[in-house]
C-alpha cells in the first residue's frame, strides 16, 4: 500500500525553524515561534529588506483544473528543492490552505508526495491563525454596521442598501443567504444579510495586497459597506471601524516561515481562492522572499484564465512585481480529460484524445507568452501510469507552439525529480528578454484559427500595450469597467461576448461614473472551463459570458464581476474530506490528504 501524504510528512525529519530563518539571515529575536517549525517574521525585519535587489520571480501557473489533479503545489515546491539542489539560492511562496476545502472536496492543499510543505497537518488545520483573524476583522465591522443603525443610525445608513457580508471558513451552502436581526427591537433592524467563505471576502484581498500595516489600514478605512438612501457610499472609517480590524490584522500580517521536506525555506500567508477572488498569496510574503533569495516560486490559483490572469492585471499592475517566467504545469490524465476522456478511463492509453486535449494547453500558452509577454516551460507532472507514447505527444504538443516541456517526476522523487526542470527555468531567466520565446506561439493550425479569432473579437477592447520590462497587461488602467470584462473574456477565455442583464449593466456604468473605472477587475467564474459552464471542456470559442453580480471592492480596489453559477459561499460535496479525518490516541492527525 502506497505512504499517504500526511504519513510521509510526519516521518520527515525537520529542522527548528530557527535553523531554517538563520540560512536566511532573519535573527531569532525577528521570529514569533508558534511551536518549532513554524514562525512568523517581523514587519519589522521585512522592512530593513526593502533596499535590496529582488531575486527572480517564478510564477507556476497550470492548464484548466479536471477532477484528476494537476499538482500545481505539489510542482512548486519541488521546483523549489530542486532549484536548491543545483545550487539556487530558492524559496517558495505559497498560499495557506482554507478550512472549507480541507473539509470539502479538495482536502489539504500542502503539496504532495515527496514535495511538500511541512508540519502538513498545523498548516492545513488552523496554522497561526491568520483566517481566523481575517473572519474576526470582516465580522467585527459587519457587527458595527448594524450596531449603527440600531443606536440612531447618524450616517444614514438604508437598510436595504448594505452590501457587507458576514464570513466563515467552512463550506456551509445554508448561510449564503440569511436574515438577520429577528426577535424583536433589541435585536436590531431586520434585514437580508448572507455569509462568503473567507478566501472570498474583501478582508481577505486587502491583507493579501498591502504592502505594509499603514497601507492595510488606509485599505480598510476605503471599504464600502453600505449606501445612504442617496445612494452615498458609506465606509469602514464612517463607522471608525479600520483601526480596530488592523489591530486583529497586525499580528497576522506577518508572513508565516516553514520548511520543505528538504529544508527550502517557504513562505505560506494568505489565501483568497482565484475563482472567487485574486488568487495570489500576500505581496508582503513574495516581494520579502525576493530580496532574500535568487529565485522565488510562488502560486497563481486554478489555471493561467483565473490565478495567472489576476497575478498579471492585478498584482503585478499595482505592485510593480514582474514574473521572469511561467510554470505551466500539465498531466498526461488533464490533456485525456480535456480532450473528452472520462474520470474512470484516464489511466488507459488514449493519445488521440490526449491529442485533442492539449488544445487548452495551447490556449493558456498563447496567452501567457503572447498576450502578457512571459517566458513559459511546461512542467509535465509524471504519474506512474503515464506511457512513454501519451508524453511525446505532450511534449510534442508544446514543442509546436514554441515551449519546452519538461518531465518532472518531483512526488515521487521530492526536488531530484525535477532538477530538469529547474535547470530550464534557469535558462530562460537568465537567457536575454529577445531570446527568452516570448512572443506569440505559433500554435497548430486549428489553434492559430481560433486564437486569431479571439484577437478580432477583442479589437473593440483598447490595446494593453508594452510595459517596461516585457510585461504586457490584458487591458489598459484606462480603459472602461465593461471594456475590462470584455478584454479578458474575449482574449483570455476565447468568448464571442459579454452579456449582462439591465440592471448589472447599470450598475457597472454607475460604478464607472463613480470613478471606480481606474480599477483592475476580478472576476469570479467556474476554474473547470475557459466558459462560465463547468463541463465545457478543452478550449472553447464563440461562447458568451453572462456577468450575474457585481461587487465592488473599494479596498481591495478591484471591481469583482461574478459570472455564471459560482458561489462565494461553496457547499460541501455528497462526500466530503471531512469523513476521512480523525486523530487517535496519540493526538496524530490521520486521513488528512
Amino acid at each position: 500500500m502506497a505512504t499517504s501524504n500526511i504519513e510521509i510528512a510526519q516521518q520527515a525529519d525537520l529542522w527548528p525553524i530557527g535553523r531554517i530563518a538563520k540560512d536566511l539571515g532573519i535573527p531569532d529575536d525577528e521570529l514569533e515561534p508558534y511551536g518549532r517549525y513554524k514562525a512568523k517574521v517581523s514587519l519589522r525585519h521585512l522592512r530593513t529588506l526593502r533596499d535590496r535587489p529582488r531575486g527572480r520571480l517564478v510564477l507556476m501557473t497550470a492548464v484548466s483544473p479536471t477532477p484528476a489533479g494537476e499538482g500545481k503545489t505539489t510542482t512548486t515546491v519541488g521546483l523549489g528543492d530542486a532549484l536548491r539542489r543545483i545550487g539556487e539560492r530558492a524559496m517558495i511562496c505559497l498560499r495557506e490552505p482554507a478550512l472549507g476545502p480541507v473539509f470539502g472536496m479538495k482536502g489539504g492543499a500542502a503539496g504532495g508526495g515527496y514535495a511538500q510543505v511541512v508540519p502538513m497537518e498545523d498548516i492545513n488545520l488552523h496554522f497561526t491563525g491568520d483566517f481566523s483573524a481575517i473572519a474576526i476583522a470582516t465580522n467585527l465591522l459587519a457587527a458595527l454596521i448594524d450596531n449603527h443603525v440600531h443606536h440612531g443610525n447618524a450616517l444614514g445608513i438604508d437598510v436595504r442598501r448594505v452590501t457587507w457580508r458576514r464570513v466563515l471558513d467552512v463550506n456551509d451552502r445554508a448561510l449564503r443567504d440569511t436574515v438577520i436581526g429577528l426577535g424583536g427591537p433589541g435585536n436590531g433592524y431586520p434585514r437580508e444579510g448572507g455569509f462568503d467563505i473567507v478566501v472570498a471576502s474583501e478582508v481577505m484581498a486587502i491583507f493579501c495586497l498591502a504592502t505594509d500595516l499603514a497601507d492595510l489600514k488606509e485599505r480598510l478605512g476605503e471599504i464600502v459597506v453600505a449606501y445612504t438612501r442617496d445612494r452615498s457610499p458609506v465606509r469602514a472609517r464612517d463607522l471608525h471601524a479600520h483601526g480596530a480590524m488592523a489591530a486583529v490584522l497586525r499580528d497576522a500580517l506577518a508572513p508565516n516561515l516553514v520548511q520543505t521536506l528538504e529544508h527550502t525555506p517557504a513562505f505560506v500567508h494568505g489565501g483568497p481562492f482565484a475563482n472567487i477572488a485574486h488568487g495570489c498569496n500576500s505581496y508582503l510574503a513574495t516581494d520579502s522572499a525576493l530580496r532574500m533569495a535568487d529565485y522565488v516560486v510562488t502560486e497563481a490559483g486554478f489555471g493561467a484564465d483565473l490565478g495567472a490572469e489576476k497575478f498579471v492585471d492585478i498584482l503585478c499592475r499595482t505592485t510593480g512585481l514582474r514574473p521572469d517566467v511561467a510554470v505551466v504545469v500539465a498531466t498526461v490524465r488533464a490533456m485525456k480529460y480535456h480532450g473528452g476522456v472520462e474520470v474512470a478511463d484516464l489511466t488507459h492509453e488514449n493519445v488521440p484524445a490526449l491529442e485533442h486535449g492539449t488544445a487548452n494547453l495551447v490556449r493558456h500558452l498563447t496567452t501567457i507568452r503572447e498576450t502578457w509577454g512571459i517566458p513559459a516551460v511546461v512542467a509535465i507532472n509524471h504519474r506512474a501510469e503515464d506511457t512513454d507514447a501519451e508524453i511525446a505527444a505532450l511534449v510534442a504538443a508544446s514543442e509546436a507552439v514554441g515551449v519546452t516541456a519538461v518531465v518532472a517526476k518531483h512526488f515521487a522523487e521530492g526536488g531530484a525529480g525535477a532538477e530538469s526542470l529547474a535547470r530550464e527555468v534557469v535558462r530562460l531567466c537568465e537567457a536575454p528578454v529577445a531570446a527568452r520565446g516570448a512572443g506569440a506561439a505559433q500554435g497548430t493550425d486549428a489553434t492559430r484559427g481560433a486564437d486569431a479569432a479571439r484577437r478580432e473579437d477583442a479589437a473593440h477592447a483598447p490595446d494593453a500595450g508594452q510595459e517596461p520590462g516585457g510585461l504586457r497587461f490584458t487591458y489598459p488602467d484606462d480603459a472602461t469597467l465593461w471594456h475590462k470584462m470584455s478584454a479578458i473574456a474575449t482574449r483570455i477565455y476565447g468568448a464571442s461576448e459579454v452579456t449582462a442583464s439591465t440592471a448589472v449593466r447599470a450598475q457597472i456604468k454607475r460604478l464607472q461614473d463613480e470613478g471606480y473605472g481606474r480599477y483592475p477587475v476580478c472576476v469570479a467564474k467556474t476554474q473547470y472551463s475557459f466558459s462560465t459552464d463547468p463541463k465545457l471542456r478543452g478550449a472553447p470559442t464563440g461562447h458568451a459570458v453572462d456577468i450575474r453580480e457585481v461587487r465592488l471592492a473599494a479596498g481591495a480596489r478591484f471591481v469583482v464581476m461574478v459570472c455564471g453559477d459560482i458561489m462565494t459561499m461553496p457547499g460541501l460535496p455528497a462526500v466530503p474530506a471531512a469523513n476521512t479525518i480523525d486523530v487517535d490516541d496519540d493526538g496524530r492527525v490521520v486521513g488528512l490528504f
